[in-house]
């Protein structure tokens, strides 16, 4: 019950990472809202989570690219809990393989938009609530945005964007009392890239190929990344900030 009471905003929380974040909040006795264009998924993991609790969660609609929509969405979990303590900025999506050369300037534009400028606006429209708290902001980066991934230069700059955010942030709110961190992780078993893999003539091939990247061979599930956010929320990292932790099974190592 290291979260009871206190409330966290997860945008992308339906799916993927951000579901693994919603479950491991709610499991700790927290108030989870969750923020996501898909309103069956939202709605669903919000019944069953306030089925099996002990915390309790809210679905609010919300497309993050839609800065208007994602502020109402803060303010109405705001409205809903009494408070923020931490916000998780998670949503975001990785385009396909692309060159340089077939990226558009509106898809590279559109991409900023929806990985990087929403973790921008929404660190700045929770704010106000992180500050009564002292709360905490989890920026979702990747481990590309430190080591780079071919045919991936639009992904690979929004997530690099939010580490430096990450930083700059920490730094200009760590004397209000409000730490500010990065995950960054590597291979992860989402319903994003089991589609991915779907794409492929083998996906179980696929899927194999990628797991044995990691030292443990096989991915990391959403509810691991999911216990990094809780550390990262809670005083278990009273002295961490301004920091991009690597979660990626030791995939960077041995090159």
């Amino acid at each position: 019950m290291r979260f009871q009471g206190r409330a966290v905003v997860v945008t992308g929380g339906s799916k993927g990472i951000g579901e693994g974040c919603a479950r491991v909040f709610c499991a700790e006795g927290g108030l989870v809202a969750i923020l996501a264009r898909g309103r069956e998924a939202g709605e669903a993991l919000a019944a069953e989570l306030n089925h099996t609790g002990p915390g309790r969660a809210k679905y609010f609609a919300c497309d993050v690219a839609d800065h208007h929509q994602l502020r109402a969405a803060i303010d109405g979990a705001a409205a809903e809990f009494g408070r923020i303590d931490c916000l998780i900025n998670n949503a975001g999506a990785h385009p396909a393989a692309t060159t340089i050369d077939d990226t558009s300037l509106d898809d590279l534009e559109a991409l900023m938009r929806l990985n990087f400028v929403s973790t921008f606006a929404g660190c700045k429209y929770a704010l106000p609530w992180l500050r009564k708290t002292k709360g905490t902001i989890i920026n979702m980066s990747s481990l590309v945005a430190l080591i780079g991934q071919e045919h991936s230069s639009a992904y690979c700059a929004t997530k690099g964007a939010q580490v430096s955010l990450t930083k700059s942030l920490a730094l200009e709110l760590g004397r209000e009392g409000i730490r500010v961190n990065a995950i960054c992780p590597g291979n992860v078993d989402t319903p994003l890239m089991r589609d991915w893999a779907a794409t492929l003539p083998d996906p179980q091939s696929a899927l194999d190929r990628v797991a044995a990247l990691q030292i443990f061979g096989r991915m990391a599930t959403i509810n691991e990344i999911g216990k990094i956010a809780l550390f990262l929320a809670t005083d278990d990292s009273s002295f961490l900030t301004g920091q991009a932790i690597e979660a990626e099974g030791g995939a960077s190592l041995d090159y």
